[in-house]
């Protein structure tokens, strides 16, 4: 029987089952956004932030549980704002992007105060919460600075980790007149740490240095006494508790950073042969980011807080006790402490537990109650940024027509086919995947020896696809290229295996058609995305239109949520790729219910080359005179002259162009106006004042 014959005697006794009779009756898709809500579980992670509206959009709620309707801002509107060019009314800028939304890092700000303001008026604590942000979570420097704006009404202030971080942190808490808010200064210190910190105080600032290391005592106490500055001065403790997590590992008695009980007797005895012991003034802990539940939160603020009654009893100034980060927040929607995606509490029942615990302690110790500080970035950054990219094409499998006479070898020679037919006719599934295993590794053995074509083994796959796809066995997967570096912007999915949600912006409206993969454009089999919240190994995406490309209203656009805290600091310029755009957005009360009040280029392939110190000026004028060597070279005619006079411009042109765009895909035109000596002069800074008036436009 000639091959193709058997290919038709499988699909009429096996594989097709026969087509429903056409139904005259229209079938209506009932599908709405309050489904996509749940598909995608945005009521979970996503609440009380962002929601799926009636156009089927992502919508932002600026002022969490207290945004009206009117002032919930529309995602898609916004990406056509920043995207859109500037002849158009757009601000032309180029995908990926990161949209800051600082209202909802105020009502961060203002949930975190009021949580612990309400459970310390309800348990009746005789002191006040008072907390900061660690840099070290996003360093931008509006986002630090809206911090600083936004908490200075409750004397909310900054933690920093290294020398720049210092700097960053004291010149910030000037600017914004925070005398009063604690800079904490941990990490490790050396001389020219400590003098910064000390000089800090002398600046009127509240700086705390907290002793991470035994040694770094000597430092402080030789500088104080140069200086002629009195320090306040901290100590971090190893405590015991440490919960079993990955964000766990940096707790415990096996910690990177802290003080042993045995080292912290000792540094209070050595405060004390100084006549110091006063200045010591606060304990600080850290069980670990992500706490999963309430219940180990408050072993580990119990047992420090008997630890700060001990240095009460033994003389010291106490007057703080800092419970470091691991406020948590819900990464996958599910409410849960089983993972390090989410946390079994919410931010009231977090300040319950940490008060509820100092006070127990102190009152039965009969120790006043201390100021409570914590350094809760995540939960404090995470929500206030939406990273948004673009779903630029899909590989989808696609079985090859098998030609008759490139499988005719198969009834001939190959057994592994003979298998396969009879496990097709015996409607025996399982074997049939076997026999299909067995028959395509045949045959690329057969490839590898020169005995088959290349014709003959790409029919050979594609007899093997539609075997599977008739049996229900082939992968329905798609893979869908998105304009993104996985290693430059989502660095933790990469590095640690941590999820963020990911969803379309738009077309919630829309039943999901098929799932997908994100595959990266780097040049590396890690730059991909193919784990998701939920336990889910695809994601439920829409089809493309037209493949995907700029063609207007085709164009798909996904966002990842709860990203900012840390991924911005953390990525790197693998492949040279770099940063993406940011814009800052404000809700406001004109027509389209926001204001891009800031807005940034991404780096361009200048900027990411000359941070791997190369000089961009250079290497265009290189090439640029390689171009005019090649056009001498030729010679020619008066009139083939004047054409390779056009050709060089169009070709340095387009060199200029290139060191100045973005390194990503131009999924739109690109404009012809733009040069290196441009994107040099002007840094593309956009700013509009927060009243919603655009003073560049006028």
């Amino acid at each position: 029987m000639p091959a193709l014959a058997c290919l038709d005697s499988y699909a009429a006794d096996v594989f097709i089952p026969p087509s429903p009779p056409p139904s005259t009756a229209t079938v209506v898709d009932t599908w709405n956004p309050s489904l996509s809500s749940s598909l995608y579980r945005i009521d979970g992670w996503g609440a009380p932030y962002f929601v799926a509206n009636s156009s089927g959009n992502i919508s932002v709620r600026p002022h969490g549980s207290d945004t009206l309707p009117h002032q919930e801002i529309d995602l898609l509107k916004v990406i056509k704002k920043v995207n859109d060019p500037k002849q158009t009314g757009g601000l032309g800028l180029q995908l990926p992007v990161i949209v800051r939304f600082p209202d909802v890092l105020k009502n961060r700000l203002e949930c975190l105060q009021s949580a612990f303001d309400s459970a310390m008026q309800s348990q009746g604590y005789e002191s006040h919460y008072q907390g900061v942000y660690p840099v070290k979570c996003n360093q931008d420097r509006f986002v630090v600075e809206d911090i600083v704006r936004f908490g200075s009404q409750f004397r909310f202030g900054l933690e920093a980790g290294s020398k720049p971080e210092i700097l960053l942190a004291m010149s910030c808490l000037c600017k914004g007149n925070a005398d009063d808010a604690f800079l904490v200064c941990n990490g490790f210190k050396d001389a020219e740490y400590v003098s910064l910190a000390l000089m800090g105080r002398k600046l009127a600032l509240n700086t705390v240095i907290v002793l991470e290391q035994e040694e770094e005592l000597d430092l402080v106490i030789d500088l104080s006494q140069k200086m002629n500055v009195r320090p306040v001065i901290g100590l971090r403790a190893k405590l015991r508790t440490k919960h079993s997590g990955h964000f766990g590992s940096t707790s415990g008695e096996k910690g990177k950073f802290g003080l042993t009980t045995t080292q912290i007797v000792r540094v209070v005895r050595k405060l004390s042969q100084a006549c110091m012991l006063d200045c010591l003034q606060l304990l600080h802990f850290h069980i670990g980011s992500q706490i999963p539940s309430t219940s180990l939160l408050s072993d580990g603020v119990a047992e420090a807080a008997q630890l700060y009654c001990e240095l009460v009893r033994l003389g010291a100034d106490m007057k703080v006790i800092d419970i470091g980060g691991g406020l948590g927040i819900d990464y996958d929607g599910s409410k849960s402490g089983e993972s390090d995606l989410s946390v079994a509490y919410t931010l009231e029942e977090y300040a319950e537990a940490v008060v509820a615990s100092v006070r127990y302690v102190c009152e039965r110790r009969s120790v006043k109650h201390p100021v409570i500080c914590s350094e809760s970035g995540r939960a404090i950054v995470s929500h206030h940024s939406v990273l948004i990219f673009e779903a630029v094409s899909t590989v989808k499998p696609a079985a090859h027509q098998a030609d008759p006479d490139d499988i005719q070898f198969l009834l001939e020679s190959e057994e592994a086919y003979e298998e396969l037919y009879s496990a097709v006719m015996r409607g025996d599934h399982e074997r049939c995947l076997l026999y299909v295993d067995k028959l395509k590794q045949r045959c690329v053995e057969g490839f590898k020896d020169g005995v088959l074509s290349i014709e003959q083994l790409a029919s050979v796959d594609g007899l093997c696809e539609w075997v599977l796809k008739a049996i229900g066995g082939s992968d329905p997967v798609q893979t869908y290229n998105i304009n993104l570096s996985v290693f430059t912007s989502v660095p933790d999915l990469w590095g640690i295996e941590q999820l963020f949600p990911i969803v379309p912006i738009h077309k919630l409206d829309q039943r999901p058609g098929t799932r997908g993969i994100l595959s990266d454009l780097t040049c590396d089999s890690d730059g991909k995305i193919d784990k998701f919240i939920g336990g889910e190994s695809s994601l439920p995406l829409h089809e493309l239109e037209s493949n995907g490309g700029g063609g207007g209203g085709g164009r798909y656009f996904l966002g990842m949520f709860l990203g900012g805290a840390y991924e911005e600091a953390l990525g790197g310029v693998h492949n040279l790729f770099g940063g993406p755009s940011v814009v800052r957005v404000l809700q406001s009360d004109g027509p389209h219910s926001f204001a891009v009040t800031r807005a940034l280029p991404g780096q361009s392939s200048a900027d990411v080359l000359r941070a791997m110190q190369h000089e961009p000026e250079m290497m265009f004028q290189t090439l640029k005179h390689r171009a005019e060597e090649v056009m001498r070279t030729k010679g020619g005619e008066e009139e083939e002259e004047e054409d390779e006079e056009a050709e060089f411009g169009n070709v340095a042109a387009c060199l200029d162009r290139s060191f100045h765009n973005m390194p990503y895909l131009a999924t739109e035109e690109v404009s012809m106006s733009n040069s290196l000596s441009a994107g040099i002069n002007n840094l593309g800074f956009y700013y509009c004042e927060e009243d919603g008036f655009d003073y560049l436009s006028a």
